[in-house]
């Protein structure tokens, strides 16, 4: 797998949570009798399995469904309400949907489509389909797509979620001639649905208050980003309004009391309205929709280049699938990527600019504001909060999107095309100035420094490229040697656990040789003094025994990069190698598990019925060099788990001082407040 679709890891993911250690061999001694020792021990029964039925997983484990309980999570709550009100605007039975944040804090979401329905459900006697879709995970009209030809909700759980999270909820659905009505208050319906009276409405209204006891006290929805969210999916649909409304006395900003958002030209209007007062390459921006009739999916798209940049940022590029944005892109950015260059690259071959072939897709969107919706039928996501598109059908149809439209907008307007091209082939030299420039300072770097004698490193001079491999211990360490890529893989080995730099003193940390070693490999100074530059490593990858002394050693250099520098980290260059745990063998196939679920995984299918050879890995000492290389060094197979930080930046620094620093109480305290999710990967 290569490194730019390896898993993304937060930080201490893979550092906290290693896989178990193998159980201590069986004593034959026989065992005290705990009544004469006076041991206590504990009993663990069918008795202690817990069973959690209807909506207690999501009240249990709340970060599974929304990512968490932070401010962000608890705005995920109206993106599921407004993403089905969407689904209903998208099918082309809601035009307008109301969105009201209320003085106390409860938020409505109101459309005027064909409303939730509210007969008796066949598979549930006594319940209504409208009690079963608030009540029960998995249920919803969306999974046969006779309903909803695209939608946003695809598991039929983002309604059931937010009822579970809600202290209380109130559905009002207007269907048939009549206004039907039902609470609940956690997940659990505080009656039946009633029949209120007749009404010539239609639609479904949906009025919820986030549960304290999930959020904590004083979590409140904030009117300015209810607001944005609002205003946001206006853009994604043109046939839709979406009025908003909020109480005076929760507002605290420029957010105004009232506004309503209708957007006919999509896309277009959106990318107007970020780009207003910048100069662009181009007079007009590239925009343009795709839809054939009997031809699943639609596209949309806006794009426009500027050389002053957007803000904060050279370029931007939001993403949606089905209405929903998609902050970690996916397929279909790919795709958009993919068809610009391409299309770029040929309009260079045919007016004759030698210099198109330097272009790539970082060229091409290096000062591009861009954005992009599409809408497929059964899409796939990665994770239940769908910030990632995984489907391989979205790149293929924006390609085939974007390709003839942005051919026929360079044609039409050659003055305009030739100046786009200019600033894109540009922008692709001086990304090989600079690497040549890097090159050059690396070499430099090299001769210069006193490189540390047990450092084996990289035999060419790119730093594109690159690898640092940290591994433990001088065997590990010679393992590696063997199995790198010499011409752009080093190895350092790092004697035991490094120094803990969360509660070590300055004069401590300066003076510690192996952290100095580490410093000096990488040809950077720590503190206010890092500068990414400097890195003389495209990856730092750290490399331990998939064990828990390996996973100390880990979290040990995750607290030293973090504190030392965070840069690093949030420029996506620190990753964790994943080591397999063990080696199945049967006949003449070997298959590598990266823990023991996998193991028993691989046993109950490829290996089911047969008694195969299982070797469990010590270490990585232990590994031949083929092997290391095979399944954990080798960009063309291994998985990489890249470190990132979360949005709340100061949660993290508060999670190292608790387990790292230097006071013994914050540890315990987690401990008791986190044992029971320990519990269940505890070899007792």
């Amino acid at each position: 797998m290569s490194p730019k679709s390896t898993a993304q890891a937060s930080l201490f993911d893979e550092a906290l949570n290693p896989a178990p250690a193998a159980p201590l061999a069986e004593s034959h001694e026989p065992r005290p009798d705990p009544a004469v020792v006076g041991v206590k021990t504990s009993g663990y029964s069918a008795a202690d399995i817990e069973v959690l039925e209807g909506l207690e997983p999501v009240r249990k484990r709340p970060g599974m469904y929304i990512g968490g309980t932070d401010e962000r999570a608890l705005h995920h709550l109206f993106a599921e309400v407004l993403d089905n009100a969407m689904d209903e605007a998208v099918a082309g039975h809601a035009k307008v949907i109301e969105v009201s944040l209320d003085a106390d804090g409860a938020l409505t979401v109101r459309d005027d489509g064909r409303g939730i329905p509210v007969d008796p459900h066949p598979k549930h006697p006594g319940k209504s389909a409208l009690e079963v879709i608030m009540t029960v995970l998995h249920s919803g009209g969306k999974f046969s797509g006779k309903a909803y030809e695209t939608s946003g909700g695809l598991h039929g759980v983002g309604v059931s979620v937010v009822n579970a999270l809600s202290e209380r909820v109130e559905v009002t659905v207007f269907k048939d001639g009549f206004e039907w009505r039902q609470a609940f208050t956690r997940g659990k319906p505080l009656g039946g649905i009633e029949k209120i009276g007749p009404t010539r409405k239609k639609g479904t209204a949906i009025s919820f208050l986030p549960d304290p006891v999930i959020f904590g006290d004083g979590a409140a929805f904030k009117p300015a980003r209810l607001y944005r969210m609002a205003r946001s999916k206006a853009y994604l649909f043109g046939g839709v309004e979406i009025r908003w409304k909020c109480d005076p006395a929760r507002i605290h900003d420029q957010t105004p009391a009232e506004a309503v958002f209708r957007f006919p030209n999509g896309l277009a209007d959106f990318l107007a309205e970020r780009i207003k007062g910048l100069e662009t390459v181009t007079p007009e921006p590239f925009t343009g929709r795709y839809e054939r009739p009997g031809e699943a999916g639609k596209v949309e798209w806006a794009i426009a280049w500027t050389p002053a940049g957007f803000g904060e940022a050279d370029s931007f590029m939001q993403s949606y699938c089905n209405t929903v944005p998609t902050p970690e892109g996916g397929t279909h950015e790919s795709g958009l990527r993919a068809a610009l260059t391409k299309g770029l690259k040929q309009y260079a071959e045919l007016v004759g600019e030698k210099r198109g072939g330097l272009i790539t897709a970082d060229d091409v969107v290096a000062q591009a504001g861009a954005l992009v919706s599409v809408f497929i039928r059964d899409p796939e996501f990665q994770g239940q909060t769908k910030e990632k598109l995984s489907s391989t059908e979205a790149q293929r149809l924006v390609e085939k999107a974007l390709a003839d439209p942005f051919d026929h907008w360079l044609t039409a307007q050659p003055k305009a095309a030739g100046a786009l091209l200019q600033f894109v082939v540009e922008r692709a030299e001086e990304r090989l100035k600079r690497r040549r420039d890097k090159e050059v300072a690396r070499a430099s770097a090299t001769r210069k420094l006193r490189l540390p004698g047990k450092l084996a490193d990289c035999a060419g001079n790119a730093i594109d490229g690159a690898e640092l491999f940290l591994v433990e211990g001088d065997s590990a360490g010679g393992s590696a040697k063997q199995a790198r890529d010499r011409k752009n893989q080093a190895i350092l080995p790092l004697r035991g656990k490094i120094l803990n730099v969360a509660s070590a003193s300055t004069d401590k940390f300066g003076g510690n040789k192996e952290l100095s070693d580490l410093l000096l490999a990488l040809g950077v100074q720590p503190g206010s003094k890092f500068k990414e530059d400097d890195l003389r490593y495209e990856r730092i990858i750290i490399m331990t025994d998939a064990d828990v002394d390996g996973a100390h050693i880990a979290s040990l250099l995750i607290t030293f990069f973090f504190r030392t520098m965070p840069d690093m980290i949030r420029a996506g260059r620190l990753y964790l190698a994943l080591p397999p745990l063990y080696r199945i063998s049967h006949g003449g196939k070997a298959v590598y598990a990266r823990d023991d679920a996998h193991r028993d995984e691989l046993l109950a299918t490829e290996f089911k019925g047969k008694k195969p050879e299982i070797s469990r890995f010590k270490g990585l000492g232990e590994m031949m060099p083929n092997q290391l290389k095979e399944t954990t060094m080798d960009p063309k197979t291994r998985t990489l788990a890249r470190v990132t930080l979360p949005r709340a930046e100061e949660t993290v620094e508060d999670l190292v001082e608790a387990l790292m620093g230097r006071k013994p109480e914050l540890r315990f305290r987690f401990i008791q407040e986190n044992a029971e999710f320990a519990a269940a990967d505890l070899d007792i």
